[in-house]
């Protein structure tokens, strides 16, 4: 390939980046001021629109992946490519089932003239900056744009208008901005002490290049990964966490969860990419591991407790950021694989599982404080999804999140790093079994529904689960290959 052709090559990627965050802008400014008998029409055109342009972005890169295009500001890589696709996909989602959720919504923190318009507004807003985050070459951008997916999100989570989710939504903003704030200051730090100024020095490559003092460098990476920790859901600054994705809207519960969350360690996987050359891989890797472990030990006592459905998924996320967390600060073939692998697989069993919670609840209403039970006596298919979804999240095999959690474990070990892929492995065990227990009561436990046959699971949510299932047995083929493909070839490397 000639330099030229190259260059239109990363031109073309470049351009279906920027529309790929474009597009769901302008169709938030267009639902702002549209008609309101066109919003529901409007908003499932746009969200197919942008799920397609996000998957070219997504094929088109993973296609070449050792070809990325890379800036200052504008970054389109393997990494990324992962990312949009799974926002892409779990965004559309939550767009076709949000209108099942409207219907029923009986409240709203807005009035109810204007609560529809406002949902997708601010749905298609966060959708936006949530598909910017993986495609950020600065980290200052980087802080930025995760810093707005708070603004856009807040007000989803306490939607509804009810008490509790009113105090998630505060609980949320107001940590959720104290750990970015912290973040913040290792940003300051960092960029003051390199040798050459101006916004452009934190470029990922820039900082990678930089001649950066090794103990004030730490002090700022210890800084930034412990702000965007508390964005990422890791403990011990994930308490926002259980409270924000129970009471949101399901829909936005599955972008908080499935979209936000790995988008936000993606930026912190970037950064220990950008410092390592400074600190040491391994010593930038240790912190990561340490907040995967210390996530992974928080989440399974209580994934061991009978929760309730959307609380249980919400400290599953805990769990499986935790994963994640592992996987990329062991840094190693199979462990990226694995990572790889478990962020999609995650997301589509995630979304999943909290785009039924809306049927779950309409079948048994005391499902939203307590655990539900019995589901398979009294709504089959209703039953069906939720085992979908639990047992992916489980690590069930054929879940791909089994292989994907076996690599990580297995990378590892490959690492050197026995005693904390062993300690991975135990505490994924205990998860698996609190789960697992989860599972058989939701399916065939003690029924508090109803005693005749109920069918409460819409024809949306059956496709969905067909869909993400097939989309989950064919990732499980795919982990099996992955770890010898050019895609982790190119994660291996990083925007090196």
């Amino acid at each position: 390939m000639t330099l030229r052709s190259y260059g239109a090559c990363v031109t073309s990627l470049e351009l279906l980046a920027v529309a790929t965050v474009a597009l769901p802008t302008g169709v938030a400014i267009a639902l702002a001021i549209a008609p309101t008998r066109t919003l529901r029409r409007l908003a499932l055109v746009g969200g197919v629109a942008t799920a397609a342009l996000g998957a070219a972005l997504a094929v088109a890169v993973l296609a070449s992946p050792g070809k990325p295009a890379v800036g200052d500001w504008l970054v389109v890589d393997a990494a990324g490519g992962i990312l949009v696709a799974t926002i892409a996909a779990v965004g559309l989602g939550s767009v076709v089932v949000s209108p099942e959720y409207l219907a029923a919504a009986s409240t709203s923190v807005v009035r109810s003239t204007r609560a529809a318009r406002t949902y997708w507004a601010v749905l298609f807003a966060f959708w936006a900056v949530l598909l910017a985050v993986p495609l950020a070459g600065n980290l200052g951008a980087a802080w930025v744009l995760v810093e707005a997916t708070t603004a856009t999100s807040a007000l989803l989570v306490g939607f509804s208008g009810r008490r509790r989710a009113l105090e998630a939504g505060w609980k949320y903003l107001i940590l959720t901005s104290l750990g970015l704030g912290i973040a913040l200051l290792g940003v300051v730090v960092l960029a003051a002490s390199g040798t050459v100024g101006g916004l452009d020095a934190l470029a990922w490559t820039s900082l990678a290049e930089a001649d950066l003092d090794e103990s004030t460098t730490l002090v700022a990476y210890v800084l930034i990964l412990a702000g965007l920790a508390a964005k990422a859901g890791w403990a011990p600054v994930h308490n926002w966490l259980p409270d924000a994705h129970s009471e949101a809207p399901p829909p936005v519960s599955a972008l908080l969860s499935a979209a936000l969350l790995p988008a936000v360690a993606l930026v912190a996987w970037r950064s220990q990419h950008a410092l390592a050359p400074t600190l040491g891989a391994r010593t930038s890797q240790t912190v990561l591991i340490g907040f995967g472990l210390a996530s992974l030990a928080v989440a399974v006592p209580f994934l061991w407790r009978a929760l309730a459905w959307k609380r249980l998924l919400a400290y599953s996320s805990l769990e499986h950021m935790g994963v994640v967390a592992v996987g990329i600060g062991f840094g190693s073939r199979l462990a990226l694989a694995g990572v790889a692998i478990h962020v999609v697989g995650h997301g589509l069993a995630k979304a999943l599982g909290f785009y039924a919670a809306g049927p779950l609840l309409r079948h048994d209403p005391r499902a939203g404080a307590h655990a539900a039970s019995g589901v398979g006596r009294s709504s089959p298919r209703l039953a069906v999804t939720l085992g979908v979804a639990l047992g992916s999240l489980a690590a069930l095999p054929p879940s791909p999140l089994f292989v994907s959690e076996v690599l990580v474990v297995a990378g590892g070990f490959s690492a050197g790093r026995p005693w904390a892929a062993a300690a991975t492995a135990g505490l994924l065990a205990f998860g698996f079994l609190g789960l697992a227990h989860a599972l058989i009561e939701t399916l065939v436990g003690k029924s508090r529904g109803r005693a005749r046959v109920v069918d409460v699971t819409t024809g949306t949510l059956t496709s969905m689960c067909a869909i993400t299932l097939a989309g989950l047995l064919a990732l499980t083929a795919v982990g099996f290959v992955l770890a010898d493909s050019a895609v982790v070839d190119a994660l291996m490397r990083g925007l090196g």
